[in-house]
């Protein structure tokens, strides 16, 4: 059965934007959990825009499941990590303008300081994996230093405005989760994913998880928490 990792930034988000403890991300990770996750993913921004320093331990503490932490590679936050020992670190791009992650990593032209990362972060027990697009140069990069996973960038099959550019897309997502594999790497995919898109991406078998937050957590506004996360993982499995 298809794995799902269910993202709480936003969930942070609405909580930030009042600057009160509610709502509280650590009963939405539970509820998440209970309902049908079988991860619980969030991003510590350098901003902190939602996820906040003092939530890591919190979340750790609370998750029953794998906790994943997606992250920059600054050394701020490598430290953070290294500290905090989730059970998997996801390095994003990051860029402190962008509203959302605006594409995959570039691990060919960063190669030395994420080898670097890398061996830090599985030094100290923590299972990595880096967010990219589904380009084999990058995947092969990834190999290459040491990554454990890849989770392959689903934005631009999920932002297709035409059918035939829907299936270029995921036909390049389905040969690269192909080639992945074939190089021993495991493969998660997310991004812009909802509910009436993730079905064809699902059906990739060799994908493991599918990452998903604010999808879920839009629709949780109109039918709660629960049925939203029940709602994902029947789609996706």
């Amino acid at each position: 059965m298809r794995r799902l990792g269910v993202n709480i930034d936003h969930i942070a988000t609405l909580r930030e934007a009042r600057q009160e403890g509610f709502p509280d991300i650590i009963r939405a990770a539970r509820i998440c959990e209970r309902y049908g996750a079988d991860s619980i993913v969030c991003h510590l921004r350098q901003d902190r825009r939602h996820i906040q320093d003092k939530d890591l331990p919190a979340l750790k503490r609370s998750v029953k499941g794998r906790f994943n932490l997606e992250m920059s590679a600054v050394e701020e936050i490598v430290r953070i990590a290294i500290s905090l020992r989730p059970d998997q670190a996801t390095i994003v791009p990051e860029k402190r303008q962008e509203l959302t992650t605006e594409g995959g990593l570039d691990v060919i032209r960063y190669m030395d300081r994420l080898t670097q990362v890398i061996s830090r972060l599985k030094k100290s027990g923590i299972v990595v994996s880096l967010f990219i697009d589904p380009v084999h140069r990058q995947i092969e990069a990834a190999k290459d230093i040491g990554s454990d996973y890849i989770e392959l960038h689903t934005g631009r099959y999920a932002n297709a405005r035409t059918r035939r550019s829907r299936d270029i897309e995921l036909k390049r997502i389905d040969r690269s989760a192909e080639f992945a594999a074939g190089l021993g790497l495991g493969v998660n995919a997310g991004h812009g994913l909802d509910y009436e898109n993730v079905g064809p991406v699902a059906a990739i078998t060799l994908i493991e998880e599918m990452n998903i937050g604010f999808s879920i957590v839009s629709e949780s506004v109109f039918i709660g928490l629960p049925e939203a996360v029940k709602r994902m993982k029947a789609r996706i499995s």
